[in-house]
């Protein structure tokens, strides 16, 4: 990127500036990364903030939240002492003053110690679970406490909750030994109640020793990106430790579970499984389920309900060959504790893989591409667009009809992986434009007038199809090239960032490792001049799922920029046969599928569910919720059901003259029988039929109503 190549310059320069204003001794690190950051994000970022009032309002929330979140340390006498600063922290961060940041931090580490020193006491008394009490778990909704009596009642309600959820499951255990030993004798009441208190001590102990290892450091970086997240939710400071992990991530080397974490309100949620990882091999967890505890092996369970990500993090990775047991709650609301091997990621799983097709008359072929992976030092190295071409070419050996594009969780990539590979669909032009800091504009276009597949295309997305996966929809789409089928629209991710070493900026190392910033310095746009950003990609058919009623993209983001419009570029779209006839044909199936109404059920159900923050503490009511759920959730297993008619035949991977292992050849069986569970894949395929047909333009759509 342009921006890339005008900020590195612009670092180079400023580190001797910074590195003569701060060369005398000046002990405070804090200012100087404070003065530094706010440096390069006034020149860098491609949307720079006014820091001013309204900017100050939002970091105070922001760092508040991040604090405390759950509102379980902090008194209403202590916000009401940091509201003085209110709407002051723009001079703080301007004048690089720490007044603030000092009085919440010191008065955080007093909190706790208050919390630590008491909630021991809080867990000596056996819990009445007979006795009708509720809680609401709604935190952004919640009010600060007025004095201790009134903390101290929260907390008891916290741990009678989390008490009886291991009260209730422990029942339930031993009632299925019982079913299968008559002579058992089942563990009274009373002593799985207090089996359950004793747990939740030993989680507090390993929670608190977590919190008190924690140093300065790190609660100035939390200060820190509740500044820098205002820009956009992309924006991040990387702490030294942090960046080490970013860099590992960044690497492609993954030892531990395979999935990625992300902290929303005050939940450690799945938002990618990886490719390969143990978690996707077992098929353990999805995508939007809450981690609640995490166990070793002959160890309790410790509860990372609030837990800061990183610590959470260092919990449930591990060494190849150990486990972790994790307490997850479903995206159903549904408990369950999911053991993981943790596993060395395959890489291979991120790699485009095809199969066959096979209708009664005739093939069609898939493509599945995880991820737009290149090799950054050497592109004439294995990467997805080089990989994708070969899969083409391989299905046009076997004489398939149609092409689906698998981009679901695909979470973006290479720039230049995307752009090569949506050439392969239409003859040269304009693929995407680029907008970097500073406004430049940048055209990107395929210029190879060859055509790869110009035949009937079909490109799968969901709602955690991103950046890269959205440029190749998008452009295909504009051209008419294809028909996008999938969620209501893609994430919505249309920006670009760039790591900036901070170490740079300055000269002679005297303040130690400073960490990295990750700036947004681009913005993409579709070759008709809309942005995806926000937006997405909408699909041209909508194919609910589970997520279809929650937001999960983009939009659901904090301080996400704006979406808005530049000047097309010039294009023209080349089309695709029957493809007015193949749309309504498609809409008309899924209106008449009662799959389709049971999944708009089960979105709607989960969307209730998410938004249902109210507990019975009581054990009959609590049980009697729970097993309503579980027992109206068993409707929805009836998705499961489905298959297809459709006979399907992974291929070899193209290119690859070596032979599988056994692990990878089980996986490929594995992916092999889900795709004849899989909907969408199948409306895919129909898609396809439909294109592929001999019909007279001028009556497709009215051929389509009459079939």
């Amino acid at each position: 990127m342009k921006s890339f190549i005008w900020i590195s310059a612009f670092l180079l320069v400023s580190g001797l500036i910074f590195g003569i204003n701060h060369n005398e001794k000046d002990p405070n690190k804090d200012k100087l990364l404070l003065e530094i950051i706010s440096y390069v994000l006034d020149r860098g970022h491609y949307d720079p903030k006014d820091i001013n009032d309204d900017f100050s309002e939002n970091v105070f929330m922001s760092y508040l939240e991040s604090l405390d979140g759950q509102h379980r340390f902090f008194l209403q006498s202590d916000i009401n002492s940091f509201n003085a600063y209110k709407f002051r922290l723009d001079d703080q961060i301007n004048d690089a003053k720490l007044d603030f940041f000092e009085l919440t931090y010191n008065k955080l580490i007093k909190r706790m110690l208050q919390v630590e020193s008491f909630y021991k006491d809080l867990l000596a008394k056996p819990f009445n679970f007979s006795l009708k009490e509720e809680i609401n778990l709604n935190f952004e909704k919640a009010p600060y406490l007025n004095n201790q009596i009134e903390l101290k009642n929260l907390w008891r309600k916290r741990f009678k909750l989390r008490a009886l959820e291991n009260f209730t499951s422990m029942k339930e255990d031993e009632q299925k030994i019982l079913s299968k030993d008559s002579i058992y004798t089942v563990k009274t009441d009373s002593d799985l109640e207090a089996k359950a208190r004793v747990e939740i001590i030993e989680s507090m102990n390993v929670f608190f020793e977590s919190y008190n290892d924690l140093k300065r450091k790190d609660w100035f970086s939390v200060y820190i990106n509740s500044i820098v997240v205002q820009f956009d939710p992309h924006t991040y400071y990387l702490a030294p430790s942090i960046k080490d992990r970013f860099d590992t991530t960044m690497s492609g080397e993954f030892e531990g579970i395979g999935a990625r974490l992300q902290k929303r309100n005050q939940q450690i949620k799945i938002v990618e499984v990886i490719s390969g990882g143990p978690v996707w091999r077992d098929q353990l967890l999805e995508i939007g389920d809450v981690i609640l505890k995490v166990g070793q092996k002959d160890q309790e369970p410790v509860d990372i309900s609030g837990m800061n990500i990183n610590d959470a993090v260092k919990l449930i990775k591990g060494p190849k060959g150990t486990q972790v047991f994790l307490t997850i709650k479903r995206v159903d609301g549904t408990i369950e504790i999911v053991v993981v091997n943790r596993d060395i990621v395959v890489l291979e799983e991120t790699y485009a893989k095809s199969s066959l097709i096979n209708d009664t008359s005739d093939v069609y072929g898939l493509i599945n591409l995880p991820k737009f992976y290149v090799n950054f030092k050497d592109y004439q190295q294995r990467n997805a667009a080089t990989d994708v071409k070969k899969e083409i070419e391989q299905l046009k050996e076997k004489n398939v009809k149609g092409i689906i594009l698998d981009l679901r969780n695909n979470g973006g990539g290479s720039l230049k992986t995307v752009v090569d590979m949506t050439g392969y669909f239409f003859k040269e032009g304009p693929v995407v434009q680029v907008k970097s800091t500073g406004g430049k504009k940048e055209v990107l276009r395929d210029v190879d007038p060859s055509v790869i597949w110009d035949g009937p295309l079909v490109i799968l997305v969901n709602e955690f199809s991103a950046s890269a996966s959205e440029i190749i929809a998008a452009a295909l789409q504009d051209y008419k090239r294809a028909i996008i089928l999938g969620s209501k629209q893609t994430f919505g991710k249309g920006t670009v960032q760039n790591v900036f070493d901070l170490n740079k900026m300055i000269t002679g190392g005297t303040y130690g490792d400073l960490g990295a910033l990750k700036v947004t310095t681009d913005k993409f746009y579709r070759v008709n001049g809309g942005s995806t950003q926000l937006e997405g990609v909408k699909s041209d058919i909508i194919f609910p799922d589970r997520y279809s009623s929650i937001d999960m993209g983009e939009k659901d983001q904090n301080n996400p920029l704006s979406w808005d419009r530049i000047t097309p570029a010039s294009y023209t779209p080349s089309g695709m046969a029957n493809y007015d006839y193949a749309l309504e044909k498609s809409k008309i199936r899924l209106e008449e599928s009662h799959f389709i109404k049971l999944i708009y059920e089960q979105a709607e159900w989960v969307k209730k569910r998410q938004n249902d923050f109210s507990y019975s503490l009581d054990y009959n009511s609590y049980k009697a919720e729970r097993d309503a759920n579980k027992i109206y959730g068993e409707r929805f297993k009836k998705l499961s059901e489905f298959k297809s008619d459709f006979e399907f035949q992974w291929l070899p991977e193209a290119g690859i003259s070596d032979e599988l292992n056994e692990d990878l050849k089980e996986k490929r069986k594995r992916w092999q029988k889900s795709l004849k569970t899989d909907m969408y894949i199948s409306e895919a395929v129909e898609i396809l039929k439909d294109l592929s047909i001999q019909i007279s333009e001028n009556n497709t759509v009215a051929q389509a109503k009459k079939n």
